[in-house]
């Protein structure tokens, strides 16, 4: 989000379940936390004792298919790492991932799919983590093995009748906003959609482990996938290329989900790509352009056209969010093809002033829901259940008040 004046330096779903692609310090707002300051002020993720071999945050789920989901998790050492998995405790499969004929191991951070699951079907699982001691040419000696709790997940149906999800934005180094927005939903959902802004900047492993993975995993992603995209914050500080990583997925992806056809791009930065504080090194226009394009062929698919609702998901909103260089360069490259395609939703973040701004003739004929964020009494929870006739959206302050709604018809 930009939250400095002009002056100042300032992610696989799949199209009817099949992919077209998907997944430096800023000044703040006043009061807002930096991301140094916030990693002081809150407690981090309990560290192992020396020596000892453990989890660095519990497994969480991705890239959730009818026929497959991802786990993945980190440990403090090297490991050969793999997963068992059941239609019951009994578990009685194992899945572990190869490439080219070499098994993962002597890593850390693990990603794991599970292939040919059954659509709409609860599994069972837990994950394993045998130290790898010494690693010579032609000598391998283990350690110890660690293994997990067991965890449940459900993979989505086949043609499921209806989706819902929840959206978080702008947490900005607040990790004890995760479970609290997530806290406040009451009702089923299929997984959590991560629009942009969980960091201020991003500087090593650690912060994306203590301010991400391991609340999000111990508030529900070790049994409900998360899908995350960048905000402006997510392009910035030393570990930026680093963060796609941690995710089974690209930031940019469209996808059919029973009734709903997604569209999530990615923003990018808020300011001109010359802007002295990128010392040259973005080029943010020309992937926008580049989205631009792709977003043309999205909106020209069957699985879009014949989509009960057409719901777009990005950080940046293309109005009611300033004369800034991203914005306008967003309305720019897409705000035509939204209108002439027929959207019927637009999600968004950033501004971190929440609001639902219905249709405006001549600018936008769908509604624009913005959530807001990051400091207490700001925060938002977006919910949002799909049928094959109705779209209901609710906005929820982070005191589980309604703040407002969006309902609307499907028009095919």
């Amino acid at each position: 989000m930009h939250n400095d004046k002009p002056t100042l330096p300032r992610r696989k779903f799949l199209g009817n379940l099949t992919k077209a692609g998907l997944f430096g310090a800023a000044a703040l707002t006043p009061g807002a936390l930096t991301a140094a300051t916030a990693m002081a002020a809150t407690p981090a993720n309990e560290a192992p004792a020396p020596g000892e071999h453990a989890f660095l945050c519990q497994p969480y789920l991705q890239h959730p298919m009818p026929d497959g989901m991802t786990v993945m998790w980190l440990s403090n050492k090297p490991t050969y790492s793999w997963v068992e998995y059941g239609e019951t405790e009994a578990l009685g499969s194992t899945a572990r991932h190869a490439s080219a004929g070499i098994v993962d191991s002597y890593n850390n951070l693990h990603r794991i799919r599970l292939s040919r699951l059954k659509p709409g079907t609860t599994y069972h699982y837990r994950v394993h983590s045998k130290e790898i001691a010494e690693f010579r040419p032609y000598k391998l000696t283990y350690g110890d093995t660690i293994t997990s709790e067991i965890f449940t997940f459900t993979t989505p149906a086949l043609k499921p009748a209806e989706v819902s999800w929840l959206v978080m934005n702008d947490i900005h180094d607040r990790p004890e906003s995760i479970p609290h927005l997530t806290g406040l939903n009451k009702d089923p959902y299929d997984f959590v959609f991560f629009n942009g802004d969980v960091f201020d900047y991003q500087e090593d492993e650690k912060q994306i482990i203590d301010h991400l993975l391991a609340p999000a995993g111990k508030a529900f992603a070790s049994s409900k996938p998360f899908i995350f995209t960048r905000g402006n914050h997510e392009t910035r500080g030393k570990y930026r290329r680093e963060l796609a990583n941690y995710f089974d997925g690209e930031y940019v992806f469209d996808r059919t989900w029973g009734p709903v056809h997604f569209t999530v791009l990615d923003t990018g930065e808020d300011k001109p790509d010359d802007h002295p504080v990128y010392a040259g090194i973005v080029n943010f226009d020309e992937y926008r352009r580049e989205q631009a394009e792709n977003l043309k062929r999205i909106v020209a698919s069957p699985a879009f056209r014949k989509a009960k609702f057409r719901v777009v998901m990005m950080h940046i909103p293309h109005y009611y969010s300033g004369d800034w260089h991203g914005t306008m360069h967003c309305r720019e490259m897409f705000g035509d093809t939204f209108e002439k395609a027929g959207i019927d939703l637009f999600i968004a973040g950033h501004t971190h002033r929440m609001g639902i701004h219905q249709p405006v003739k001549g600018q936008h004929s769908y509604p624009i829901v913005i959530g807001g964020g990051p400091k207490d009494g700001n925060r938002t929870l977006i919910k949002v259940k799909a049928t094959e006739k109705d779209l209901k959206l609710v906005m929820l302050k982070d005191d589980g008040s309604e703040f407002g709604k969006v309902e609307l018809k499907s028009k095919r």
